[in-house]
């Protein structure tokens, strides 16, 4: 009985560590990708890495990632960025592999 209780114990912490690694390459994807669109926003120093908070917490507002695709979207309507949707959901893509590359590496 112990064995199947191990073996339980270590699918669960599996889990729970592919959990965790899963929301630490998430909020990674979330803060690169607000230094890039930060970049596109004209900010730079402490004001690039606040807006990139605020792209970090933007993911807490609904699940899924349209949220943060909302945030960022609705940001380059306003002050015009010359970005298209398209665009936008490509660069959450791409930033989602180079974070999970960031994070195996670390």
């Amino acid at each position: 009985m112990s064995t199947l209780e191990d073996r339980k114990k270590g699918f669960e912490e599996k889990y729970a560590h592919d959990k965790e690694f899963e929301f630490k390459v998430v909020a990674r994807r979330n803060k690169l990708l607000g230094l890039w669109a930060a970049e596109k926003l004209g900010l730079d120093g402490e004001d690039a890495a606040a807006y990139a908070r605020e792209v970090i917490e933007s993911d807490f507002e609904e699940a899924g990632h349209e949220d943060v695709f909302n945030k960022v979207w609705g940001d380059f309507q306003a002050k015009s960025v010359d970005q298209s949707e398209h665009q936008v959901r490509r660069q959450m893509a791409d930033l989602l592999e180079e974070a999970k590359h960031q994070l195996y590496e670390e």
